[in-house]
């Protein structure tokens, strides 16, 4: 078991509510590190898990595959995320009785359905990329001023 994972599913208090949002705890995500949802908001929002979700939204990949369009990950770095993935069931692995072996992996359903969310995000960031520079450059200003001030 990975460490810090929960031997059973949590529950997170201060959760949204179902009838009423206007009431969501601005704090919803539990910090407590055995929380479900802290350990699965962990897992799909790390760099790599994202790349391979992206990558596997309308094709099946292997292994090598993979790892030549994901820039900068290692072979261990890249089994444990397809494990993870898979043990989280956004992954299907399909090993073909072929010599030598093939291993195919694709999105389940469940996969692809945090795709859509993710490519949401994305698409958000595309459309505000240009005020989010910008604002980059006044607080980068900002603080060099103050930085300047204080020497």
């Amino acid at each position: 078991m990975e460490e810090g994972t929960s031997k059973s599913p949590g529950y997170c208090a201060n959760t949204a509510s179902d009838k009423d949002y206007g009431d969501a705890d601005p704090f919803q995500w539990d910090t407590r590190e055995d929380c479900e949802v802290r350990q699965i908001l962990d897992r799909i929002a790390d760099k790599w898990s994202l790349l391979v979700i992206a990558l596997l939204d309308t094709r099946c990949l292997r292994f090598m595959e993979l790892r030549r369009e994901i820039d900068g990950i290692s072979q261990r770095m890249l089994t444990v995320t397809l494990r993870q993935l898979e043990r989280d069931g956004l992954v299907k692995r399909t090993v073909h009785p072929v010599v030598p072996p093939r291993v195919d992996y694709e999105l389940t359903a469940l996969g692809g359905t945090l795709h859509r969310t993710i490519q949401s995000l994305v698409t958000w960031t595309e459309s505000h990329q240009s005020e989010i520079a910008a604002a980059r450059m006044a607080y980068d200003a900002r603080t060099a001023e103050t930085e300047h001030a204080d020497a």
